[in-house]
């Protein structure tokens, strides 16, 4: 993951830390009405951390748990702070399996 002190990132940063094409940010940015970017005089795309953090919600409720992409603006607007916590809940979980994954493979080879 790139640096996360940046106050703002550009859209193939962007589409780098969360490792999705940048013409799926663009197209999002038109159907959700939560994501709004930052634009400089020359309509250059600036992401704040916030902005990053709304696109992995929307990954995850479109991508991941398969909702239609009105479905998924509704529940962010609705009810963000619960999505959010699901979607941090999901990362770890996705985190462990991947250290429990390595620990059984490790095991393997000694054995």
């Amino acid at each position: 993951m790139r640096d996360t002190q940046k106050k703002y990132y550009k859209i193939g940063e962007v589409a780098e830390i969360l490792d999705i094409p940048a013409s799926t940010l663009r197209f999002w940015e038109k159907e959700f009405t939560i994501i709004k970017p930052k634009r400089n005089a020359s309509n250059i795309r600036y992401y704040s951390l916030d902005d990053i953090e709304t696109i992995r919600m929307v990954y995850y409720l479109v991508k991941e748990k398969g909702l239609k992409l009105d479905a998924a603006q509704q529940q962010i607007k609705q009810n963000r702070s619960n999505v959010s916590k699901r979607h941090e809940v999901v990362e770890r979980l996705k985190e462990i399996r991947e250290e429990l994954r390595r620990m059984e493979e490790a095991l393997n080879q000694l054995m």
